[in-house]
């Protein structure tokens, strides 16, 4: 049952990824590029999205170097302003290439603004909305015959403590993230037992990047783990080792 498993005490396997195709959304820099690496690194090819082409070509240089350039590939989509027709577009890629997708990380986020509900500029709330919880969903709809044509697959949502317990000022971003606790246990109530697609939640929590740094620019970040030290938990549920696991809410760090 997913209450005694822990994706950070898992045993992992170098190989431990070998042969699957992961997408990881916010591909580009931070937790994200972290976990496409380390997925590369553990066998996988790694589909990377996201919306800066210069960073997105940095990462994919990176595992062709190591690994060989089939093991990336780099899909350049905007989940703010996506259309139906590009949503339509990436699943007919994929198919077209890989016929399944065996994990898929939903990563890329914006934090918007720390401010009272009060007075929380609305644009701003419908962006973060758009991109943390409305994508979200749209790319799960879209990528989920791909997801079912596999026979192990894995999606996993980034959760946040302030979405699982809600937090003063923290206006969209908190309730986007509340959000995708609910998208994680129905989808999951929805596909366990029919499919061999397992989902769940998993909260980085505090880690040193620029999103953090956003939210506390006062906060030392050397103080911090960097994105890199935590990747164990993403490997854990992307992978094997969480086969049967299914509706959790996990951290990807102590607390």
């Amino acid at each position: 049952m997913s209450e005694s498993f822990d994706p950070r005490l898992a045993d992992i396997g170098a190989d431990e990824l070998r042969g699957r195709v992961i997408l990881v959304t916010g591909a580009s820099q931070g937790i994200g590029r972290a976990v496409a690496l380390s997925c590369a690194q553990h066998g996988a090819t790694v589909l990377l999205l996201g919306r800066n082409a210069r960073q997105l070509n940095e990462v994919h240089a990176r595992i062709s170097a190591a690994h060989g350039a089939e093991r990336a590939a780099i899909i350049e989509f905007d989940l703010e302003n996506a259309l139906a027709r590009d949503y339509d577009a990436l699943f007919a890629a994929i198919q077209a290439r890989y016929q399944r997708l065996d994990g898929l990380l939903h990563n890329a986020g914006l934090l918007g603004q720390l401010a009272p509900i009060e007075h929380y500029d609305v644009p701003t709330w419908c962006r973060v909305l758009q991109v943390n919880l409305t994508a979200v969903f749209v790319l799960t709809q879209i990528l989920l015959p791909l997801l079912k044509a596999s026979e192990d697959a894995s999606i996993v949502f980034t959760a946040s403590g302030v979405g699982r317990v809600g937090r003063a000022y923290w206006g969209a971003y908190a309730v986007s993230k509340a959000a995708i606790e609910g998208l994680n246990e129905v989808l999951s109530a929805e596909l366990s037992g029919i499919t061999h697609v397992r989902v769940n939640s998993l909260n980085p929590g505090a880690t040193r990047t620029r999103m953090r740094a956003q939210a506390y620019p006062a906060e030392n970040p050397e103080s911090l783990p960097a994105p890199e030290q935590i990747t164990r938990a993403y490997i854990a549920l992307l992978g094997p080792a969480s086969r049967g696991i299914s509706g959790g809410r996990f951290n990807a760090q102590p607390g």
